[in-house]
């Protein structure tokens, strides 16, 4: 149960307490049975009812959720053997992405992802989920491992963007950036990205020019945040609520305009609420994901993702 709570969400989250102490009573006495039934109906009726209420701004601030699940959470509940490499062998060790081999249903995969921290001190080393250029040039080597003995590449989103410091510039940031883009393109194998929390500008599509782009149901997934397309565009931060309505963000606009291929449904109150539950789900969002592209060679696969990012933002005029 997530312990920081947003002033919208307090009615779900009070209901799921309430079926936390009734779970933790019903283990010795059966008769509570029937209440217990009735009332994660009426707490998945209640969270359905509040969150389809929900403003563009909310769910941004949902997707941020301190306690939602991060990349690591997702690979320590459904990859096996997981073994992290480190390192872009010309600068340093960037641990705002995590990269690694595993196996997903008994198969190995590649796996690279965004990684934020937990407390002020992991923040840091995170450095907030915001990779420098060493980090998507790690993310680089593992794609082309990936491709070079066809391993299937599964990638996590969930950043405010790329780093934007002098340093990060200096070396190189958005040529990173665009190189990351490129290997994902060219790769002869099935790559799954899922956008698990926020995904904000290039450093998010560094890893998600993929054949399929899932959604968590609370996840965004934006050209930039609703904050700096305000400063941007009226020199006024505090109109980040109007922002977020007009950049189309959320998970039901990204469907709808064939940003993302499918929407993951979480558990009631959000996955900061139960990651087991979320974690589940996600891995059956990316099973049938891969087994959707199973019959495809590596000539195909490439295709499928050209005519993918092809397909956003065409249109016919009536």
């Amino acid at each position: 149960m997530a312990t920081l709570v947003l002033p919208f969400e307090k009615p779900v989250v009070e209901l799921l307490e309430r079926v936390q102490e009734l779970e933790a009573a019903a283990l010795g006495e059966p008769t509570l049975a029937p209440e217990l039934a009735a009332l994660r109906v009426e707490t998945e009726k209640v969270a359905r009812e509040l969150f389809a209420t929900l403003s563009p701004i909310q769910k941004v601030q949902l997707s941020r959720h301190a306690n939602r699940p991060y990349t690591l959470d997702y690979i320590g509940r459904f990859v096996d053997q997981w073994i992290e490499l480190k390192g872009d062998r010309r600068f340093a060790e960037d641990e705002s992405i995590v990269a690694g081999l595993g196996r997903f249903d008994g198969r190995s995969v590649v796996i690279v992802g965004h990684q934020k921290g937990r407390g002020t001190k992991d923040n840091v080393k995170r450095n907030f989920g915001m990779p420098n250029p060493e980090g998507y040039r790690k993310a680089i080597r593992l794609f082309e491992m990936a491709d070079r003995f066809g391993l299937p590449i599964l990638t996590f989103i969930d950043t405010p963007g790329a780093y934007p410091g002098i340093g990060a510039e200096e070396r190189g940031q958005s040529e990173a950036i665009g190189a990351s883009i490129a290997a994902m393109a060219r790769a002869r194998v099935p790559i799954i990205a899922s956008v698990i929390g926020e995904g904000g500008s290039g450093g998010a599509l560094a890893l998600g020019v993929a054949n399929r782009v899932l959604v968590l149901e609370l996840g965004c997934y934006s050209v930039i945040s609703p904050e700096g397309c305000a400063a941007i565009l009226w020199k006024d931060g505090t109109r980040a609520e109007e922002a977020a309505e007009q950049l189309k963000l959320t998970s039901a606009d990204l469907l709808r305009l064939g940003v993302v291929d499918a929407i993951v449904d979480e558990p009631p109150g959000g996955a900061h609420q139960d990651h087991d539950a979320a974690a589940a789900k996600l891995c059956a969002a990316i099973r049938l994901a891969l087994a959707e592209l199973a019959p495809l060679d590596g000539a195909a696969l490439v295709d499928d993702r050209y005519r993918r990012f092809r397909r956003i933002g065409s249109f016919v005029e009536g």
